[in-house]
């Protein structure tokens, strides 16, 4: 009987750790489902498998960005070219174009929503000056308490520091730090493995306990900031990889989309998917040294979906009071949507308190624009779930076009 048993269990492992990791979170969608309808409290319950997940993708991503990165410029061989260059074109190319996308349909399908609703006690940043001034305080913060708060522009600018110092030291100590980069990829593999159970305890609870209920008031905001998004997802980013490739870029984008963007969903943050975006580049036999470094900078600077919120929450407040909206102050809200998009912080709600600075280009009142910000919360279950996933995404799909994109101009 015991033989039977270790038989059968030495069977079923590889099928759990080895098997099709988008199949098994695919199946963990349906039960979450199904368990909150049948059994809420139970479902309820079950949102501690997902606090799991997320925390230990957040403990991890700190320490394998900070590792990575500095491995890779301390082990990158002089003269070897990298593509981060394009990369950053892409990011910022990108960002831009959801602002722009998501200014003309709001104009074209005004939107308004209810603000009686009560004012919290947070606040907003007072200007695009504050945002970038807390970029660069970010840049020189501490790098101990970087990893600790997940400060990833501190994070980033700490490995990049210690990674050129490093290129000067010997070649054991250099692989030391490649073994160790090694060594803590390895960690992150074993948590994303894991991804299942976490998406089933995140799906259960909000299912059970949140519910869709409060999103049926705000129904057509809704429409039009999903549909923004799934507009830049399946037909704007597509058009800009096919720029850098040249062939159909859709087997990438539903690859990057089913890989990156349904755990991004779920985890509603940038900075808690950057392992799952590395391990994605790595299993495409992307370049290591472009990677490293273009998957944690996306997450915190390649926003494309927080450019749309800001965008189309900014223009609803507007249509709601009254204002019109002229051709060159749309322009100017694109471009200020896409610079609050890069200062928004890579965690659940980060672009909401970054509207108030949108729709003080309007003169609308602080006081005004926090209930916006309020409403921004109500929907949140659905919008910053979508926002999460074409952010984070995006972030895989624009590294692994400009990669691609070398490997087509090397080859012609």
């Amino acid at each position: 009987m015991k033989e039977q048993k270790k038989t059968m269990l030495s069977k079923a492992m590889p099928l759990i750790l080895g098997g099709s990791l988008v199949k098994q979170i695919l199946i963990a969608l349906v039960l979450g489902s199904l368990l909150a309808y049948l059994a809420p409290n139970v479902a309820a319950s079950c949102g501690f498998l997902g606090t799991v997940f997320v925390s230990a993708l957040k403990a991890v991503a700190p320490v394998l960005v900070f590792v990575l990165v500095a491995a890779a410029i301390a082990n990158h061989e002089v003269g070897t070219r990298t593509q981060m260059r394009p990369i950053l074109v892409l990011y910022c190319i990108g960002t831009f174009a959801a602002a722009l996308t998501a200014v003309t349909v709001s104009l074209l399908f005004p939107t308004q929503i209810q603000l009686a609703v009560a004012t919290g006690s947070a606040s907003a940043p007072g200007g695009v000056w504050e945002v970038l001034r807390n970029l660069f305080l970010s840049v020189v913060d501490n790098p101990v308490n970087a990893l600790i708060k997940g400060n990833y522009v501190g994070i980033l600018a700490w490995a990049i520091g210690l990674g050129l110092a490093m290129r000067k030291a010997n070649n054991t100590t250099r692989e030391v730090m490649n073994d160790l980069a090694l060594g803590v990829e390895f960690i992150v593999r074993v948590v994303i493995r894991f991804a299942p159970f976490g998406i089933f305890g995140l799906v259960s609870y909000t299912f059970a306990v949140e519910g869709f209920s409060a999103l049926y008031g705000y129904l057509q905001l809704l429409i039009v900031l999903v549909g923004c998004m799934l507009f830049v997802a399946l037909v704007l980013n597509p058009l800009i990889v096919w720029f850098c490739i040249r062939r159909n870029p859709y087997p990438l984008t539903f690859l990057t989309l089913r890989e990156s963007a349904v755990t991004a969903f779920f985890t509603r943050s940038s900075a808690a998917n950057i392992p799952v975006n590395l391990n994605l580049c790595r299993r495409l036999n992307l370049d290591p040294d472009t990677y490293g470094i273009s998957i944690p900078l996306g997450a915190t600077i390649n926003m494309a979906g927080a450019a749309i919120t800001i965008s189309v929450l900014a223009l609803a407040a507007c249509a709601t009071l009254g204002i019109s909206v002229d051709f060159g102050t749309a322009l100017l809200l694109c471009v200020v949507s896409s610079l609050c998009a890069c200062g928004a912080a890579g965690v659940p709600g980060g672009s909401l308190m970054l509207i108030p600075l949108a729709c003080g280009l309007f003169g609308i009142s602080p006081d005004t624009a926090m209930q916006v910000v309020a409403v921004g919360f109500i929907i949140g279950v659905l919008q910053d779930s979508a926002e999460t996933a074409l952010n984070s995404s995006s972030d895989a799909l624009f590294t692994a076009a400009a990669c691609m994109r070398a490997q087509r101009l090397k080859g012609e």
